[in-house]
């Protein structure tokens, strides 16, 4: 019998978690699937057959969720089964009385490794670069200013300066939108290794000497010593004055993240100016800014928002969905059974629970 893979909706997320081309991937790795009535529905429905929560809940073998089971629907789950969702176990503890103690064991996506090996399965940069995409287009809107230069008989139109603070999946491509759309770009990172593909992209890198780096961060900056953050601040303060939109994406896994952008910048800022923060939702890296909206200070127009990758719902569900099977396929053995490999590195950074023994 084929191992059946579960996909079940949550009003919280709307993206969807299966697509065509996703269900092709599975059926070549040994899935049959089970999809939840209205699972679709958010961006206009597919041509796939569904079925109620409770069906998925009772015969999947591997249940997709991108919210957690409630206390109830796990106490009412029988059998061996696989739970991947989002559980963030950096921000809040894995409280193991939640799992049935036998046959049930959980993988958090979003504790996905960001290597090589599993960059088919990232959906955390996933989902960055659509955000970073998206940044840039909103502030280009919000903007009472051009981005490019343009050249008339009234006279010429100088470019919009543009700052993109974190240069990871989103900056990165924050920096490379901003610059398509014509303006001058400058970025800055703790991380010196991502100079070149700043320059690569045609923006200037800020520089601030004496950083700490880890590479063992998976991605995300690391806390850095009083005396680069006096160096920091002061560089980062001249770099916001001159900027016409400031988009911020520096965040520190399982802590708040960084204040890189005070209100006293925020005051130097030039009427009409923009900042986009997409690091709203774990404290934001602008201190006026607030999660999930739009403020204004001094003069300045402040969003926040660390789910623009929403705004390209049809994108944003796609990627999801090919994560997803990527992730599912490394479940199963070369005859399509499910084989929980212990010793496979992606699923020791992503188990759950039971805990591995490695983390």
């Amino acid at each position: 019998m084929a191992t059946i893979i579960g996909y079940l909706r949550t009003d919280a997320d709307p993206r969807c978690p299966i697509s065509l081309d996703s269900l092709k991937k599975l059926e070549k790795a040994g899935y049959t699937y089970l999809a939840e009535d209205g699972i679709a529905d958010a961006i206009g429905g597919l041509e796939i057959s569904t079925v109620p929560r409770s069906e998925v809940l009772r015969d999947a073998h591997v249940i997709y969720c991108s919210t957690p089971l409630s206390a109830e629907e796990m106490s009412a789950l029988s059998g061996d089964k696989v739970l991947i969702s989002f559980y963030a176990p950096y921000e809040e503890a894995i409280d193991p009385n939640h799992f049935p103690s036998d046959g049930v064991s959980a993988y958090s996506m979003d504790m996905i490794p960001r290597t090589t090996l599993a960059q088919s399965m990232d959906v955390l940069s996933s989902m960055a670069s659509l955000a970073g995409y998206q940044a840039v287009l909103l502030a280009a809107s919000k903007l009472p200013r051009y981005f490019p230069m343009l050249m008339t008989a009234a006279g010429t139109i100088r470019p919009a300066n543009v700052l993109v603070i974190g240069a990871g999946v989103a900056g990165l491509q924050a920096i490379a939108t901003a610059k398509r759309l014509g303006a001058r770009v400058e970025a800055f990172d703790v991380r010196d290794a991502v100079r070149d593909e700043v320059q690569s992209l045609g923006a200037k890198f800020v520089e601030v000497e004496g950083a700490t780096d880890d590479i063992a961060a998976g991605g995300y900056a690391v806390q850095q010593t009083p005396e680069y953050l006096r160096k920091q601040k002061e560089a980062i303060a001249a770099a916001v004055k001159k900027a016409d939109a400031v988009i911020t994406t520096a965040q520190l896994r399982g802590r708040p993240a960084p204040t890189l952008v005070t209100e006293e910048m925020v005051k130097t800022m030039k009427p009409g100016s923009v900042i986009i923060d997409m690091a709203s939702s774990s404290g934001g890296n602008c201190e006026c800014s607030a999660d999930t909206q739009h403020v204004q200070r001094h003069g300045v127009h402040i969003i926040g928002d660390s789910q623009l990758y929403l705004q390209t719902l049809q994108d944003a569900s796609d990627l999801l969905a090919n994560n997803i099977a990527n992730y599912a396929s490394i479940f199963l053995d070369e005859e399509g059974k499910l084989l929980l490999n212990s010793e496979n590195e992606i699923l020791q950074k992503s188990i759950v629970f039971p805990q591995s023994d490695s983390q």
